[in-house]
């Protein structure tokens, strides 16, 4: 049944990712594995409940991620340019498409509003705890860890949004640039080389 599920929600965000939420229906989710239509709404009863569902699975599929980077024996500075580097649109990390998808629907959907807001907040956490960790540590200087993982959040969203939605219109080596900087300057490290 749970095994199940977790394939109705991965071919979800495979369809949401191809065709937007807007134009998504319960029928390409069961036609993409083969299934009725009525098994999906037997999981899921709503498009908006599957939809929420899916962006819920993705999201805790970015956090695990997020807490295996943010939990390894290193330096603070090498976790958090971990975390930084993949999450950024240059790095690994996968469904930029479906994230900002997720945001335009989420300004008229209440159920996925909580979904984008949960992890935005607990992204910026993490951030904010390993940033307080380095400061504690003293390698390097933050007078505010949490306005400091907000502006890179912020930093990173916004990249994701021009490397995505247009082509061509930062060169992922320089949005890598800005992102490098961003942190020099944040973590107050003087222009110091950040270890990759």
């Amino acid at each position: 049944m749970a095994e199940r599920r977790e394939e109705l929600l991965r071919a979800a965000i495979e369809q949401i990712e191809a065709r937007g939420v807007a134009a998504v229906r319960i029928a390409d989710v069961a036609s993409a594995l083969g299934v009725s239509n009525a098994l999906v709404l037997y999981h899921f009863s709503t498009k908006e409940k599957l939809v929420a569902a899916a962006f819920t699975f993705a999201a805790e599929d970015d956090l695990a991620h997020l807490r295996k980077l943010l939990g390894r024996r290193t330096s603070a500075l090498r976790r958090l340019r971990s975390a930084v580097r993949w999450y950024a649109p240059t790095g690994q990390a996968k469904g930029w498409r479906l994230w900002i998808e997720g945001w335009a629907v989420a300004l008229r959907e209440p159920a996925l509003q909580e979904v984008t807001r949960d992890l935005d907040r607990r992204w910026k956490a993490a951030l904010a705890e390993v940033i307080a960790e380095g400061v504690t540590a003293g390698e390097f200087h933050c007078p505010d860890p949490q306005a400091t993982a907000l502006r890179l959040t912020a930093l990173l969203d916004g990249l994701a949004v021009q490397l995505t939605s247009y082509a061509g219109a930062v060169l992922r080596t320089r949005a890598q640039e800005w992102v490098d900087e961003a942190l020099t300057r944040e973590l107050g490290l003087d222009g110091a080389p950040l270890t990759p």
